[in-house]
């Protein structure tokens, strides 16, 4: 059984560049799909996905910037690496190509060999980053990704599905990072805690969930808890099981399990159901 192919995606309008790019792409064991032109480019990629993209600068109708741009608001196009190719004096070209979304450049008169080891670069980085977002999707967890400007780039499933239940006609494409976003009813609010970056302007969030804070001040008052554990103590008395709570606060099962501890000891109860009833009971009165 042959080993799959990576798919390169070449756009120009130049016959004998598409020529001498197919040719050097195939020999060197790579598929190649051709496209005269950005909207040709945009109506192909409606049928394939491929694995990179060469795009001319510069082009009739819709220039590479453009294309570019248009790629990388689609969701399911933003992850895919885009090499630029422009003039050797172009600078100013090059700038802009990297603005657009783009990861590098080649110059024209292209040199072949140049141009491979970009190419073999840029797609052992995407299989890495690929492989890290489908080992972030496989263990869970309210995590996503965005760009400098705070757009959203790929999110997991948990994190999706949090998102569209809290935001009425949710969009992926059209979604920006707040500083925090409040919820109706009960004032609970949503936060998008900054981990780390993963990728040249990719930065990783972990979205977590508290009551907006006043419920949370209720019971740590009452009860002489610490905020922590007074959000662990809320989110007990809405039912929550102690992962959901985890996930929701961003903290590890373990550390839970210590704020209950605290809690249990401060309530004087010996279960998380009696301390639930007491937490309810409590905001019950307070009305």
């Amino acid at each position: 059984m042959s080993a799959q192919r990576d798919i390169i995606l070449v756009v120009d309008d130049t016959p004998e560049t598409l020529g001498l790019l197919t040719d050097a792409l195939e020999h060197a064991g790579l598929t190649v799909l051709v496209a005269t032109g950005g909207m040709a480019a945009l109506a192909l990629l409606k049928h394939v996905t491929p694995d990179l993209i060469l795009l001319d600068a510069l082009m009739p109708e819709m220039d590479g910037f453009a294309t570019c741009k248009a790629i990388k608001a689609e969701a399911a196009f933003a992850h895919i690496p885009v090499i630029f190719m422009t003039g050797l004096s172009d600078t100013v070209h090059v700038v802009q190509g990297l603005q657009a979304g783009g990861v590098d450049y080649v110059t024209k008169p292209v040199i072949l060999d140049e141009m491979l080891a970009r190419i073999r670069v840029h797609l052992g980085n995407a299989r890495a980053a690929l492989r890290t977002r489908e080992a972030l999707d496989a263990a869970g967890g309210f995590l996503l990704a965005a760009n400098a400007a705070g757009e959203l780039l790929w999110c997991t499933p948990q994190a999706e599905a949090r998102l569209a239940a809290a935001i009425e006609n949710f969009a992926a494409a059209d979604f920006k990072i707040p500083n925090g976003l409040m919820l109706r009813p009960g004032e609970r609010r949503l936060e998008f805690t900054l981990i780390g970056s993963i990728g040249a302007g990719e930065k990783l969030y972990r979205l977590t969930e508290s009551g907006g804070g006043r419920e949370e001040n209720f019971l740590r008052e009452t009860f002489g808890l610490s905020a922590r554990a007074a959000e662990v103590l809320l989110w007990i008395a809405r039912g929550k099981p102690n992962k959901d709570v985890s996930e929701i606060l961003g903290i590890s099962p373990r550390t839970v399990n210590k704020h209950l501890e605290q809690v249990f000891t401060k309530l004087g109860v010996e279960n998380r159901a009696s301390a639930a009833a007491l937490a309810v009971g409590a905001l019950a009165r307070r009305g």
